[in-house]
């Protein structure tokens, strides 16, 4: 798809459907509430959306640990369009707003069906993560900048 435009949403609205998205893809098929998108970190967090025909088909964010760590959550990409190279267009654009911040990694709990993604993407595996409300098993993973 070259007809991707990949910023932050722009007005509630596209918070509103950036939020619908990562509901409808993350959190709704293992049943849990619209409610549990939100974490301490919403407000503070660099927020990245895909945009085509006016619809939110992939997003991810950013939030730092502290001044030289960031986080990657919540990514996704639209279902049907998955190994079109989205996903890593999503963490290109997170990788550099966190370079831009000046963060020297980037740490990420990802779903273990999804650690191969984020190796060809260049991070390592670190642990297993325990910590995660989902029932899905996690890896911690981590990218040095």
């Amino acid at each position: 798809m070259n007809n991707i435009e990949y910023r932050t949403p722009l007005n509630s609205d596209e918070f509103e459907k950036y939020d619908l998205f990562r509901w409808r893809i993350l959190r709704k098929p293992i049943g849990k509430s619209i409610d549990s998108l939100k974490d301490k970190y919403e407000n503070s967090s660099y927020h990245l959306i895909g945009v085509s025909d006016n619809e939110v088909i992939a997003c991810g964010r950013l939030h730092f640990n502290s001044d030289s760590e960031a986080q990657i959550r919540y990514m996704a990409v639209n279902n049907n369009l998955q190994g079109m190279g989205i996903g890593r267009e999503i963490i290109g654009h997170l990788e550099e707003y966190a370079l831009e911040q000046n963060a020297k990694k980037i740490v990420l709990n990802a779903r273990d069906h999804v650690i191969k993604f984020y190796e060809k993407s260049g991070y390592q595996v670190v642990r297993k993560f325990y910590g995660s409300d989902t029932n899905i098993p996690h890896t911690t993973m981590m990218k040095k900048l």
